[in-house]
């Protein structure tokens, strides 16, 4: 049997280069590699960056789907499906919504695939694919990734890994805990450890993917001193939490950590309030967060969100205002988006604040608009603000001036330039990008 995965784009615009800074290697693809059978054989496709051989011969296919690739996903799905070839189809938005993705397959994985996998191949071996497969949240020991697929494609140089999955706070916004359900769980650390060993010397730089680097402090404190004699340099994303335990960072530091990213969303007390995260400013705030992670060495890229309900045309001076005071390393100035299946969603769909049904289908939509009704600004005010936001923290005047703070790190210094000339460059890339490929001209093949 050959079966084709395909890790679809968030869309394409006619006759534009792909953006690289997209062009991760996708973990869930070498999971699912590494749970298939060597007896199947496997072609895998990268719709970012290559062209998708639909005529190629193959007996089915699966394809991961996230909210912001939903469009494009079922646009590949459809050309498959009208060459009879049956499409599996999973990941967060199979989840989130799976009679929507159940439209547009022959079979859905709601949940997490590792547990139902096996069946799935299974199935199809023997033809009787079920419509729907649910997995289980199961001990992370089952992790098996495989990054053959990846051999020859160029992705960027950071080799991903998790360590933990799921996330224990109840942010309004995030999908995670809808996905999770609100649990944290870690691989064995000497599973941990294997895999980065086997990739350290292809690799100059570590991401751990997590949900939350902090989700078990515990979990690190015992991987962390597992990790630092493998002499990697690796970055994370955790939960401001952990930068209040000198510790903990300490730990995180002599293991290799040189940077963090950390979801700060709002300067204002009353919008942490209503997002469910007033944890961020607790134990002394952001100001001395961060300024034990400048002591232990730790970088922070600190992300914000505007569109919340208390805020006003001044948030986006302010955050710039206090990124660039606090010297951080990189950051990301955004517009709230509701993803389905959130507290947040739900929240703006009773309140009749939705601007479209189902905005990652909708036509009318393009990557960097506010799908919602904003209270104290309209959608066009918080998208110009957020592109001079990020206009203003990557004027080269303010990259100089907060390059000063990352001098002691050679490695860290030596990138800031390039990261930060990236992050300049795609100011106003990803403005008004179609979710889906805008040339396609066919139209979804739906399940009766």
């Amino acid at each position: 049997m050959r079966l084709t995965l395909i890790h679809p784009a968030i869309g394409h615009r006619a006759g534009e280069r792909y953006i690289r800074s997209w062009q991760m290697e996708p973990l869930p693809i070498a999971a699912l590699c590494g749970l298939t059978p060597r007896s199947v054989e496997l072609a895998f496709h990268d719709d970012r960056m290559e062209a998708i051989p639909f005529d190629a011969p193959t007996d089915a296919v699966a394809i991961p789907v996230e909210t912001y690739t939903a469009a494009r996903a079922y646009q590949i799905a459809s050309e498959y499906r009208r060459r009879k070839v049956p499409v599996i189809m999973g990941g967060f938005h199979a989840t989130l919504m799976p009679d929507e993705v159940a439209r547009h397959a022959e079979a859905v994985v709601v949940g997490e695939a590792e547990s139902v996998w096996p069946e799935v191949i299974d199935d199809l071996l023997h033809g009787r694919l079920q419509t729907r497969y649910d997995g289980q949240r199961l001990p992370m020991n089952h992790a098996r990734i495989d990054r053959r697929l990846f051999a020859g494609k160029r992705y960027l140089p950071i080799g991903l890994v998790e360590s933990g999955r799921g996330c224990k706070f109840p942010c309004e916004f995030c999908a995670v805990q809808t996905f999770y359900g609100r649990t944290y769980r870690t691989r064995p650390a000497e599973d941990v450890i294997a895999e980065v060993a086997a990739l350290k010397h292809e690799k100059k730089l570590f991401f751990f993917v997590d949900d939350n680097f902090a989700g078990d402090l515990k979990a690190g404190r015992d991987l962390l001193p597992a990790l630092a004699p493998l002499g990697v340099r690796w970055i994370t994303q955790m939960s401001i939490n952990a930068a209040h335990d000198e510790t903990f960072l300490h730990e995180m530091h002599r293991a290799g950590c040189r940077g963090v990213l950390i979801g700060f969303e709002s300067l204002d007390e009353n919008n942490l309030r209503l997002m469910n995260k007033r944890f961020n400013t607790m134990q002394g705030g952001y100001r001395r967060a961060l300024a034990n992670l400048r002591r232990h060495g730790i970088a922070v890229y600190g992300t914000f969100v505007f569109g919340y309900d208390h805020d006003t045309p001044a948030a986006f001076d302010e955050a710039v205002d206090f990124a660039t005071e606090e010297r951080m390393y990189i950051a990301a100035f955004n517009h709230l988006t509701p993803f389905p299946g959130t507290p947040l969603y739900t929240r703006l769909q009773a309140e009749n604040r939705l601007r479209y049904d189902a905005w990652w289908l909708d036509p009318a939509y393009r990557y960097n608009t506010l799908p919602f009704m904003p209270r104290a600004m309209t959608p066009e005010a918080v998208t110009a603000g957020c592109v001079a936001a990020r206009r203003r923290f990557y004027a080269w005047p303010n990259i100089l001036r907060r390059s000063r703070s990352h001098a002691r790190d050679a490695f860290m210094f030596r990138n800031y330039f390039l990261i930060n000339a990236m992050h300049r460059n795609e100011i106003g890339q990803r403005d008004g990008y179609p979710l889906g490929d805008e040339t396609w001209r066919g139209q979804f093949l739906l399940a009766q």
